[in-house]
Protein backbone atom coordinates (compact mmCIF):
# COMPACT_ATOMS: atom_id res chain seq x y z
CA UNK A 1 0.00 0.00 0.00
CA UNK A 2 1.40 3.23 -0.69
CA UNK A 3 2.21 6.05 1.80
CA UNK A 4 0.54 9.44 0.61
CA UNK A 5 2.34 12.78 2.02
CA UNK A 6 0.85 16.10 3.03
CA UNK A 7 3.00 19.48 3.84
CA UNK A 8 2.51 22.12 5.90
CA UNK A 9 3.51 25.76 6.65
CA UNK A 10 2.58 28.53 8.67
CA UNK A 11 4.46 31.59 9.03
CA UNK A 12 3.90 34.46 11.86
CA UNK A 13 2.47 33.97 15.38
CA UNK A 14 -1.11 31.78 16.10
CA UNK A 15 -4.04 34.62 15.35
CA UNK A 16 -2.18 36.91 13.11
CA UNK A 17 -0.08 34.68 11.03
CA UNK A 18 -1.29 32.55 7.95
CA UNK A 19 -0.28 29.02 6.52
CA UNK A 20 -0.81 26.65 3.39
CA UNK A 21 -0.58 23.07 2.84
CA UNK A 22 -0.02 20.99 -0.16
CA UNK A 23 -0.61 17.19 -1.11
CA UNK A 24 1.97 15.78 -3.00
CA UNK A 25 -0.53 15.14 -5.80
CA UNK A 26 -1.08 18.78 -5.92
CA UNK A 27 -4.81 18.43 -6.28
CA UNK A 28 -4.86 19.46 -2.29
CA UNK A 29 -3.63 22.77 -2.25
CA UNK A 30 -5.01 25.82 0.13
CA UNK A 31 -4.50 28.82 2.45
CA UNK A 32 -5.41 28.56 6.11
CA UNK A 33 -5.51 30.91 8.55
CA UNK A 34 -6.42 31.10 12.55
CA UNK A 35 -9.47 33.18 10.76
CA UNK A 36 -10.63 30.29 8.56
CA UNK A 37 -10.07 27.45 11.18
CA UNK A 38 -11.86 29.01 14.16
CA UNK A 39 -14.18 31.79 12.60
CA UNK A 40 -16.05 31.97 9.21
CA UNK A 41 -13.32 33.96 7.66
CA UNK A 42 -12.36 32.60 4.17
CA UNK A 43 -10.18 30.05 2.71
CA UNK A 44 -9.77 25.94 3.95
CA UNK A 45 -8.44 24.59 7.53
CA UNK A 46 -7.74 21.28 9.01
CA UNK A 47 -11.16 20.22 9.61
CA UNK A 48 -12.45 20.70 6.30
CA UNK A 49 -9.62 17.95 5.20
CA UNK A 50 -10.77 15.57 7.66
CA UNK A 51 -14.53 15.63 7.16
CA UNK A 52 -13.21 15.10 3.49
CA UNK A 53 -11.43 12.42 4.05
CA UNK A 54 -13.95 10.75 5.67
CA UNK A 55 -16.57 11.69 3.24
CA UNK A 56 -14.61 9.96 0.33
CA UNK A 57 -13.47 7.09 2.68
CA UNK A 58 -17.09 6.34 3.74
CA UNK A 59 -18.76 6.27 0.36
CA UNK A 60 -16.02 4.31 -1.17
CA UNK A 61 -15.83 1.67 1.59
CA UNK A 62 -19.70 1.94 1.87
CA UNK A 63 -19.72 0.94 -2.20
CA UNK A 64 -17.23 -2.09 -1.52
CA UNK A 65 -19.16 -3.55 0.97
CA UNK A 66 -22.31 -3.72 -0.95
CA UNK A 67 -20.47 -5.10 -3.78
CA UNK A 68 -19.56 -7.92 -1.92
CA UNK A 69 -22.10 -8.47 -0.37
CA UNK A 70 -23.90 -8.90 -4.21
CA UNK A 71 -25.76 -5.81 -3.64
CA UNK A 72 -23.81 -3.17 -5.68
CA UNK A 73 -24.75 0.40 -5.19
CA UNK A 74 -25.40 2.80 -8.74
CA UNK A 75 -24.52 5.64 -6.50
CA UNK A 76 -23.15 6.77 -2.02
CA UNK A 77 -22.99 10.38 -1.50
CA UNK A 78 -21.55 11.42 1.81
CA UNK A 79 -21.74 14.77 3.50
CA UNK A 80 -19.49 15.27 6.35
CA UNK A 81 -19.11 17.86 8.75
CA UNK A 82 -16.13 18.20 11.15
CA UNK A 83 -16.40 20.14 14.31
CA UNK A 84 -13.52 21.43 16.44
CA UNK A 85 -14.38 23.29 19.68
CA UNK A 86 -12.75 24.95 22.36
CA UNK A 87 -12.85 21.95 25.28
CA UNK A 88 -11.16 23.02 28.53
CA UNK A 89 -7.82 24.46 28.13
CA UNK A 90 -7.63 23.89 24.20
CA UNK A 91 -9.10 22.90 21.21
CA UNK A 92 -10.43 19.17 20.18
CA UNK A 93 -12.56 17.32 17.24
CA UNK A 94 -15.24 16.93 19.12
CA UNK A 95 -18.01 15.35 16.30
CA UNK A 96 -18.11 14.25 13.05
CA UNK A 97 -21.51 14.06 11.44
CA UNK A 98 -22.21 11.77 8.34
CA UNK A 99 -25.24 11.82 5.79
CA UNK A 100 -25.47 9.45 3.27
CA UNK A 101 -27.16 8.86 1.03
CA UNK A 102 -27.35 6.03 -1.88
CA UNK A 103 -28.87 4.38 -4.71
CA UNK A 104 -28.85 0.51 -4.45
CA UNK A 105 -31.40 -1.56 -6.64
CA UNK A 106 -32.65 -4.27 -5.01
CA UNK A 107 -32.12 -3.45 -1.35
CA UNK A 108 -34.51 -2.37 1.15
CA UNK A 109 -33.62 -0.33 3.96
CA UNK A 110 -32.65 -2.42 7.20
CA UNK A 111 -29.85 -4.15 4.94
CA UNK A 112 -28.47 -0.64 3.69
CA UNK A 113 -28.59 0.90 7.58
CA UNK A 114 -26.53 -2.15 8.78
CA UNK A 115 -23.95 -1.89 5.79
CA UNK A 116 -24.09 2.14 6.75
CA UNK A 117 -23.40 1.32 10.08
CA UNK A 118 -20.58 -1.23 9.73
CA UNK A 119 -18.68 1.02 7.92
CA UNK A 120 -19.18 3.83 10.32
CA UNK A 121 -17.41 1.24 12.22
CA UNK A 122 -15.01 -0.04 9.54
CA UNK A 123 -13.65 2.55 7.10
CA UNK A 124 -9.87 3.35 7.34
CA UNK A 125 -10.28 7.27 8.28
CA UNK A 126 -13.03 6.15 10.74
CA UNK A 127 -10.65 3.93 12.58
CA UNK A 128 -8.49 6.88 12.28
CA UNK A 129 -10.69 9.29 14.20
CA UNK A 130 -11.61 6.57 17.00
CA UNK A 131 -11.63 9.43 19.56
CA UNK A 132 -14.27 11.34 17.65
CA UNK A 133 -17.88 10.87 18.11
CA UNK A 134 -19.17 9.93 14.80
CA UNK A 135 -22.81 10.35 14.04
CA UNK A 136 -24.51 8.86 11.20
CA UNK A 137 -27.87 9.45 9.67
CA UNK A 138 -28.26 7.17 6.23
CA UNK A 139 -30.88 7.68 3.67
CA UNK A 140 -32.02 4.80 0.69
CA UNK A 141 -32.95 6.58 -1.89
CA UNK A 142 -35.09 4.72 -4.78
Amino acid sequence: MPTRKASATWNGGLRGGNGSFRGESGAIDAAYSFGSRFTDAGGSNPEELLAAAEAACFSMALAAGLEAAGTPATRVHTDAACTVEKVEDGFKITTMKLQVRAQIPGVDDATFQKAAHDTKKNCVVSKALAGVDIQLEATLES
